[in-house]
């Protein structure tokens, strides 16, 4: 063998053993990484999808992880055994990104399987329900991005706008929920020279006002009516409320907050929307609810200090924090279990009961492993009294403590929107289920 063979020969092994062989390493670190998260996720639950989500073609991923990198929200694709692997499904909020980034064409959008979607209404491509002149938008439907939301909402009053006005005495539309699409359907509604009234049972903001990331994405610009391009790649929620208040200032837009809608009775041809405080007579309706109702608060004082929320979505988006979950069911124990996983929260779980008795054997286990492990305490036959900036403070059956707390995590239950939309006539997945196949949906 010749020397300039040898030379060759060194020279591609040195260039393999400082390009190659690292890469590798560090794929199979990042692999590594992903399996032991989504075994984590398989603990709580939120390894599967509830709406929308990616599916994966594995028999056409080629596993180049074009997917991974593009969608925002961090770990809900990573790579496993070469493919593409859905690991976080429930902090899926359907930005699309990762079909559009395939360069195979692996990936397309599909509602959850039927045990896991059957409370998503009935939709048409106009976002109305089973029920014509009632229209649904936004995170009720199965879709929570803001800019869906907004999208969806003006698509919904348009097609509204293109049917024959209402008689006098009577609203063309009554919008509830003052959340994005809310606000993108009231706006239309003003701008097309509507009759309406935008209601909410709260504050304005919506479900944002209960978001419980850190961050919010916005994947790209979304028109907002009367106001222009609204340009937001990330925000916090503070900072999204600041611009929602300046865009209802800046186009003069009426809410008649904290009013609750109790009733929508049906007429002929119309609908009577009945309030806490008022009826309107109305052609039709437009529901921009958030899916998970109405959480139950704690009637506490800095019950509404922004680091309160009642949902834990992203468990990974809370580092080195003291935290606290308040609530003895599966949703408060979950929520625990998966901020304690992060290694270095500091979490504590708050109960008013004595002992846990309505759990899921995988979540005593679970729960049992991480108190003895230290990653979570316990207060049990315990009350938030109060809520302060850097504190929290309860009654416990060892008297008043105050405990350092940068978020507190409310999972005490709610009232879910599914019975009442029922009673209104709206028809649900589950009632026309007859094909287990997911269902794709179209980009937004």
């Amino acid at each position: 063998m010749s020397i300039e063979t040898l030379i060759t020969i060194g020279i591609t092994l040195f260039l393999i053993s400082v390009t190659v062989i690292p890469r590798y390493r560090r794929v199979r670190r990042t692999e590594a990484k992903a399996k032991r998260k989504f075994q984590e996720l398989k603990i709580t639950g939120l390894n599967s999808a509830t709406s929308v989500h990616p599916q994966i073609d594995v028999l056409k991923c080629i596993g180049c992880g074009s997917c991974a990198s593009v969608c925002p929200e961090g770990d809900v694709i990573a790579i496993i055994n070469g493919k593409s692997t859905l690991v976080h499904g429930a902090k899926c909020i359907g930005h699309g990104l990762c079909g559009e980034a395939c360069p195979v064409g692996a990936i397309s959008l599909v509602m959850a399987p039927p045990g896991r979607s059957a409370n998503l209404p009935i939709l048409s491509p106009q976002f109305e329900t089973s029920l014509p002149g009632i229209f649904i938008v936004g995170e009720l439907g199965g879709i929570g991005l803001i800019k869906n939301a907004i999208t969806q909402g003006k698509a919904a009053v348009e097609e509204i706008s293109r049917r024959p006005r209402a008689a006098a005495g009577m609203l063309d539309v009554v919008v509830v929920g003052a959340g994005p699409g809310g606000l993108g359907a009231a706006l239309t509604a003003k701008k097309n020279g509507l009759q309406f009234v935008l209601v909410d049972q709260g504050d304005v903001g919506g479900t944002i006002l209960q978001y419980p990331r850190q961050k919010i994405v916005m994947t790209s610009p979304v028109e907002i009516p009367m106001y222009g391009m609204l340009r937001l790649r990330e925000t916090s929620k503070e900072s999204l409320l600041e611009t929602w208040e300046a865009i209802i200032r800046n186009t003069h837009l009426q809410i008649r907050t904290y009013e609750k809608v109790v009733d929508i009775q049906r007429a002929e041809s119309s609908f009577r929307v009945v309030t806490s405080k008022a009826t309107y007579p109305t052609r039709q309706v437009l529901l921009a609810l958030g899916r998970r109702g109405t959480p139950r608060k704690l009637g506490v004082p800095g019950e509404e200090l922004p680091k309160v929320a009642y949902r834990l979505i992203d468990a990974a988006s809370y580092q080195n924090r003291d935290l606290l979950v308040v609530g003895g069911g599966d949703s408060a124990v979950e929520a625990a279990i998966a901020l304690a996983l992060q290694r270095t929260n500091r979490v504590t779980l708050s109960y008013r009961g004595e002992e846990f008795s309505r759990l899921k054997s995988r979540n005593v286990e679970h729960l049992k492993e991480n108190v003895a492990r230290k990653k979570i305490a316990t207060i049990m036959g315990s009350n938030i009294k109060e809520i302060r900036e850097q504190s929290v403070v309860l009654n416990s059956p060892q008297g008043v403590v105050e405990l350092k707390n940068d978020f507190v995590f409310v999972c005490v239950g709610g009232e879910l929107p599914f019975e009442f939309l029922q009673r209104v006539g709206i028809k649900f997945h589950r009632e026309i289920i007859a094909d287990p196949k997911p269902q794709t949906v179209a980009s937004v």
